[in-house]
């Protein structure tokens, strides 16, 4: 923890030193009181509304101290850390890590970028930027870990046209997220974003995540033999804001993972892809400037193969609030988690909904 906070002092004497650099930051949390859950699927992969019932309190979930530097006029850099509650302590306290890390090169080609470094990848940027509620909830890819929102590696992006309006990225990174890399496996990202019109925009997205073989269980008189077990990742996203006043969008993607399936009791196993597929909705509505209606509906089932077997996994999440602006730096926003789970095949077991009530509160304070 002590080096943590010397490197916090370093930072801000380092600021204070450097004219061109600017500190932002911000901080989200809430109180919160877990009304229902099903002991059954608190401990549920991927689960979006965890924890146990009747618990209650005050926590922060996110804080943010970014130091953004232009160096000059070809390069600029940014360092971020980041304070999560998902990040704890060997004590228990609130964790804190590099979150940014990278220096862009700007215009290395007229109209193209090059960054290094960890940085964001282009998975979710757009859509959680028109989403707009970071202190509600992630988007689905990052909420579900389909996708990481950050990774070290290097990126080029781009417009491809002379307005601005049509743009890519490609990525080359370690895909361990803000960790250490472990292995030699890279994963690869492209998206492209598209604003044809006034108020609308969309964006097409993949990546393949090269992983490490997987022993192949029906090989058991050959304990070597192994099987492939990368992962792709396709998205779509398209918005429509009208600023101010409302906005919508929805977000969609499939995740595909080699030999991801493995069903039976005992050999020869059915070996198959592993299908995993969610989607979104959400939109705003401003009553006005300072009280904003939200809504959102995500579906997500963790694989869709139709076998008894794999079934009752699914989920639907849905997420109602209100965004009360008292001051353009500071909101309070009550809002209700709902989600819902699939009921077992066959008159199976039913599960009871989580429903979390929260008041949420976000607020820049640089």
């Amino acid at each position: 923890m002590k080096s943590r906070i010397t490197l916090l002092l370093v930072l801000l004497f380092t600021a204070s030193v450097l004219p061109q650099g600017k500190f932002t930051g911000y901080i989200f949390g809430d109180y919160f009181y877990n009304a229902s859950r099903d002991t059954a699927v608190s401990g549920i992969k991927n689960a979006a509304n965890g924890g146990a019932k009747d618990l209650n309190g005050f926590n922060i979930r996110r804080a943010y101290l970014t130091y953004d530097n232009d160096i000059n006029c070809c390069f600029t850099s940014r360092f971020r850390f980041e304070m999560t509650d998902k990040e704890n302590l060997t004590d228990g306290k609130i964790g804190v890590f590099v979150k940014d890390a990278y220096i862009k090169w700007k215009g290395f080609v007229t109209g193209h970028d090059v960054t290094i470094g960890i940085q964001p990848t282009p998975a979710y940027e757009v859509s959680e930027k028109a989403w707009s509620y970071r202190p509600l909830e992630k988007t689905i890819m990052d909420l579900r870990g389909a996708v990481s929102s950050r990774d070290f590696g290097v990126s080029i992006n781009g417009k491809l046209d002379e307005e601005g309006n049509y743009s890519y990225t490609v990525m080359y990174a370690n895909g361990s997220s803000t960790g250490l890399e472990k292995n030699k496996y890279k994963r690869f990202y492209a998206q492209v974003h598209l604003k044809p019109f006034k108020n609308f925009q969309t964006t097409l997205y993949a990546d393949l995540n090269g992983k490490a073989n997987i022993n192949d269980p029906n090989s058991a008189t050959k304990p070597s033999a192994t099987i492939g077990n990368n992962s792709t990742t396709y998205a779509a996203f398209a918005g429509y804001a009208v600023k101010e006043k409302y906005s919508f969008g929805v977000e969609g993607y499939l995740q595909t993972t080699q030999n991801g399936n493995k069903i039976g009791a005992k050999t020869p196993y059915e070996i198959s892809i592993l299908n995993t597929l969610g989607y979104s909705l959400f939109g705003t509505y401003n009553f006005t400037k300072e009280l904003v209606a939200v809504a959102r509906y995500d579906f997500f089932d963790p694989n869709t193969k139709d076998n008894a077997l794999l079934k009752g996994d699914s989920r639907n999440y849905f997420i109602f609030g209100a965004d009360c602006k008292l001051d353009k730096n500071f909101s309070l926003m009550p809002n209700i988690l709902i989600e819902t789970y699939e009921s077992l095949p066959n008159g199976g077991q039913t599960f009871k909904s989580s429903i979390t009530p929260r008041i949420t509160f976000f607020y820049n304070f640089l």
